[in-house]
């Protein structure tokens, strides 16, 4: 088994897997297992939308592997409560241990209004939540009366099992500046978003370090994941027409992201007359028609091997320390174009 981890100057290369809900998890425990032989080094899987939730597979693939890291990219911090997020994460320390990453996100609209969440003031909200679960997770009692998290003298109630701390950091999923901030100043990592710009990863790294800079550390000290939507085909023609239908469906569905990360306005305008919430495949195949390969190029890793490598040395020039492999379509391959890479361009 290949354990190897690969440098760049005074970097590490550290591909990941990135997981949702396009594949049975059957094929998720194959897709695992084949990661860590070529020496991934994590897997990360979605909560995504109201399809799969993240513990039962996060389970899993845990269960099926010996080595590689299992992470939740991410789950919301809204829809469980924080004792019951702290003693998830710690039954899949029990599963398996030191290899678990504990990703939190601050969901999004208009999903959660429909399930009848109002996400306000989501930095406060997660600021509560992260010291929460980091205490209950150290082992201590934790009687907290914030404005949404309220415990009374709650500890993870061990009676069988050792009673001691669990090693499982905690990452937060930030993508506007002021989540990045709080990320830098409170958590052991941040999970960057995909389908941004490496132009964007410069504002979050400034982001991460002012908010850094609060809690008296660098910006160094935070391990900084990247999603990175991963499309790769001998045929570079293929490989675009992969990642057109998702890059247009995300345009139409996160304009402010989009905007932010340097797409023309004219262009968001004209997806979002398209595209509704949610949006049917025919709404997704027309928008799509209106996206220029430089704009998914910009966006995605895609195209060859060669060229997907590249794009994803540009994420890593700008921050990122694990790129987090989204794959649209085959999974093997995608594994493979990354694995031995040194992460040159």
């Amino acid at each position: 088994m290949c354990t190897d981890q690969y440098d760049i100057g005074d970097h590490v290369t550290r591909p990941a897997l990135y997981l949702q809900d396009a594949h049975a998890i059957s094929e998720g425990i194959e897709f695992s297992k084949y990661a860590e032989e070529q020496g991934f080094d994590a897997v990360w899987q979605a909560d995504s939308r109201l399809v799969r939730e993240a513990s039962v597979p996060m389970a899993a693939f845990a269960a099926s592997t010996n080595r590689i890291k299992i992470g939740s990219g991410v789950v919301d911090v809204w829809t469980r409560n924080p004792a019951r997020l702290a003693s998830m994460f710690a039954t899949l320390d029990d599963l398996a241990p030191g290899r678990i990453l504990c990703g939190l996100g601050a969901w999004w609209d208009p999903l959660a209004a429909k399930v009848g969440i109002s996400r306000t003031r989501p930095l406060k909200v997660m600021r509560e939540v992260v010291e929460v679960v980091r205490a209950l997770l150290a082992n201590e009692t934790v009687s907290f009366d914030g404005d949404f998290v309220q415990l009374d003298g709650v500890e993870l109630d061990y009676v069988y099992q050792e009673r001691k701390p669990k090693d499982v950091p905690i990452y937060i999923g930030a993508t506007g500046m002021k989540m990045m901030e709080l990320t830098g100043e409170i958590a052991d990592g941040v999970v960057l978003n995909y389908l941004v710009s490496p132009d964007y990863n410069a504002r979050a790294m400034e982001a991460l370090h002012q908010g850094a800079q609060r809690s008296g550390r660098s910006v160094d000290d935070l391990d900084r994941p990247q999603l990175v939507v991963c499309s790769v085909h001998e045929d570079r023609d293929t490989a675009l027409s992969m990642a057109r239908n998702m890059v247009a469906q995300y345009l139409g569905q996160q304009p402010h992201i989009m905007e932010a990360s340097g797409v023309p306005k004219a262009l968001l305008d004209a997806v979002g007359q398209i595209l509704t919430w949610p949006a049917t495949h025919e709404q997704v195949e027309a928008a799509a028609k209106l996206v220029p390969n430089d704009i998914v190029q910009m966006l995605t890793a895609s195209g060859t091997p060669a060229e997907a490598r590249e794009a994803v040395a540009g994420y890593m020039a700008n921050g990122c320390t694990s790129p987090v492999l989204y794959p649209l379509g085959d999974v093997y391959a995608t594994i493979d174009a990354f694995t031995g890479w040194n992460g040159a361009s």
